[in-house]
């Protein structure tokens, strides 16, 4: 008999992949990635033998379970998962799959829903940082029909309220993780930050890109990919994070003026690739830094000091909502943001 294991195929956000029960998954780590490889299809460019999408945004895993923390509900374990290799990375987070907790959560009766809205505290265990999702439950029951309209994804939905809190030092548990605001890797000053995810932030002139060229366009430069990751590897060591050639964090980012109404313009990268739109957590990184005198970021924006920060990406706009501390004005309470989720399917897999 084939092993199985139930699950509910959503998109979160601009990713999509499957929600599992953490109950129904080995406890060890080990054991759970080859699971986790079996379920994407991992080791094939595209995933054949799994529900994997053959990218890297649809080849993420969400694992949901009630928390013991008395701050939250409950416990949200997110994993990358290798498309081409056979990878499984628990080490970085994940808010666009994070928009379809709340959801699955409710509608696997691991939280109850109220009425007309319910909202969610979530513990995520790569962090250990508290989320709070708040999710329209009519009548108490999850409703994914709505008006709001996020960029990346193809059909509106209904919003889903995403604060994070505490989001300096997720990984590191420093802002500046070097001590420094900026740093110099390569000739190239970046600035290195741990915000709800550890990026390093360049400046895209500063590697002769305009930083509004496609996805498409920079993952044909392999000499431009091949130097980024040099920084990376490099930002890792000093970040304190040490070899950082078989994790995706810390993200690397292009950044340049904004030109289209935003505030400022980037390209994410996930890190061997261009993402399509932006991740929610490298958003956070970037409007953190937009907001603290010096940094790469901060060179590049008008809105260093705004309440919002709307960043540019490849697939339209991203708007945050920055809440500042009353005696900081460079430390950061929580951050939110609207994401929108979608059920695609409730099942079984199978596995060999």
């Amino acid at each position: 008999m084939s092993q199985s294991i139930s699950c509910i195929i959503m998109r979160g956000g601009t990713s999509r992949g499957p929600y599992l029960k953490l109950s129904e998954l080995p406890a060890n780590r080990d054991d759970c990635a080859l699971m986790l490889q079996k379920i994407m299809g991992s080791g094939h460019e595209l995933q054949l033998d799994g529900i994997g999408g053959g990218n890297s945004l649809t080849s993420k895993v969400a694992m949901v379970g009630l928390s013991t923390d008395p701050a939250a509900d409950v416990d949200y374990l997110f994993a990358q998962v290798g498309v081409k290799e056979h990878s499984v990375d628990f080490s970085p987070n994940c808010g666009n799959m994070l928009a379809g907790v709340a959801p699955f959560a409710i509608e696997t009766g691991l939280v109850a829903a109220g009425s007309p809205v319910t909202q969610v505290r979530i513990r995520n265990l790569n962090t250990n940082k508290i989320i709070h999702a708040q999710v329209a439950t009519p009548n108490g029951k999850i409703s994914y029909e709505g008006d709001a309209l996020i960029s990346g994804a193809p059909n509106p939905a209904a919003p889903i309220k995403l604060t994070f809190l505490d989001v300096q030092g997720a990984k590191t548990g420093r802002l500046f993780p070097t001590g420094r605001v900026t740093d110099t890797i390569d000739g190239i000053t970046v600035t290195c930050i741990d915000a709800a995810t550890p990026c390093v932030l360049i400046r895209a002139l500063d590697l002769g890109k305009t930083g509004y060229e496609s996805p498409a366009e920079l993952d044909q430069d392999r000499v431009l990919l091949a130097r980024i990751e040099h920084i990376r590897r490099q930002a890792g060591q000093l970040m304190g994070m040490g070899d950082v050639s078989n994790q995706v964090i810390p993200k690397p980012v292009l950044l340049a003026p904004a030109r289209h109404g935003g505030d400022i313009h980037a390209r994410y990268f996930v890190p061997h690739s261009c993402h399509k739109a932006l991740a929610v957590t490298g958003s956070i990184a970037i409007a953190t830094a937009c907001g603290i005198e010096g940094s790469v970021a901060s060179g590049l924006t008008p809105a260093s000091a705004a309440a919002t920060i709307s960043i540019e990406h490849p697939s339209g706009m991203l708007e945050l909502e920055i809440n500042k501390s009353d005696n900081d004005e460079h430390s950061i309470t929580a951050v939110s943001l609207i994401r929108t989720a979608r059920k695609i399917l409730s099942g079984t897999i199978f596995l060999p």
